[in-house]
């Protein structure tokens, strides 16, 4: 699976949805809610490689200087897997101020449809020196079905 570049059609509408305004009053069908703006944005925003393994997929998502409290695993829908969680701004000490500030604050999301082998029972997930792995086990390979025999009786 690869990342798709910055050229794509979709980076550019998500470009365009995340120079929308707040204060828009146009509230036609094609301008889209705020809350899918900012999903949007913080989906953008958050990079994440996925490997695919004999018995599993893996998701690893760069997470520095976040704690395990601030980071959010979840299953909705019985096959997406939302990763999720806010990064806050550090509280500025008296006499210190930002001169420049470029890291990303706020809140971050992303979301997996995940396919028909993942047993979702057997999730796990493990932040360790600022990255998370994700874990979904893979159900196993159903066995081939063997014909069946049905007696054949006498009328």
């Amino acid at each position: 699976m690869r990342l798709m570049g910055l050229e794509n059609p979709l980076f550019h509408t998500l470009h365009q949805m995340m120079d929308l305004h707040a204060d828009d009053s146009d509230k036609s069908n094609n301008v889209p809610s705020r809350n899918y703006v900012r999903d949007a944005k913080a989906m953008a925003a958050t990079p994440a490689d996925i490997k695919e393994h004999k018995n599993s997929y893996v998701f690893i998502v760069d997470m520095p200087g976040l704690k395990s409290s601030d980071i959010k695993v979840q299953l909705e829908d019985d096959n997406v897997l939302i990763i999720s969680g806010e990064r806050k701004r550090e509280e500025e000490k008296e006499g210190a101020k930002y001169v420049i500030m470029e890291r990303r604050v706020g809140k971050f999301m992303r979301k997996f449809v995940l396919p028909e082998n993942a047993n979702t029972n057997a999730i796990s997930a493990v932040c360790q020196d600022g990255v998370l792995t994700v874990t979904v086990e893979k159900l196993p390979p159903p066995e081939p079905k063997k014909p069946k025999t049905v007696e054949v009786k006498v009328a």
